[in-house]
């Protein structure tokens, strides 16, 4: 019989349990969205009057390129984090695309599991966290 138990959330990842390479809290995961989103959603009004449509493709856009090039959004680069893959590779352009897909409909975001990782970051084989 193994148990599911884990000393503290990331354990079981082989994670840490704090500093670098730990996983990401949720106070730095909100900012690190928040601030992407208002690039965004800056973007938007420079260029496009504030199209909500615009924004969430800029939002997409920029999520998609930055996660897959740089495994990091500029809103992770902020927050101190960084984007990893479970197998340890560099996340690929299908791994980041799914991720980004989910975070748009917003609900995968908003269930996570006993590690912090939220539907959208089980479904791209991602995890965020700590620089």
């Amino acid at each position: 019989m193994t148990s599911d138990y884990q000393a503290w959330a990331g354990q079981r990842l082989g994670l840490p349990q704090s500093g670098s390479g730990s996983l990401a809290k949720m106070p730095r995961r909100i900012l690190a969205i928040c601030i992407d989103w208002a690039f965004a959603m800056l973007l938007s009004h420079a260029f496009f009057t504030d199209d909500s449509g615009a924004t969430l493709a800029i939002f997409a856009l920029m999520q998609w390129l930055s996660t897959w090039a740089f495994g990091a959004s500029v809103g992770h680069l902020i927050a101190g984090l960084r984007l990893g893959s479970l197998s340890g590779r560099r996340i690929s352009p299908w791994s980041a695309l799914i991720r980004v897909l989910l975070i748009c409909i917003v609900i995968p975001v908003a269930v996570w599991d006993a590690d912090g990782r939220g539907l959208h970051d089980k479904a791209a084989r991602t995890v965020l966290v700590r620089k």
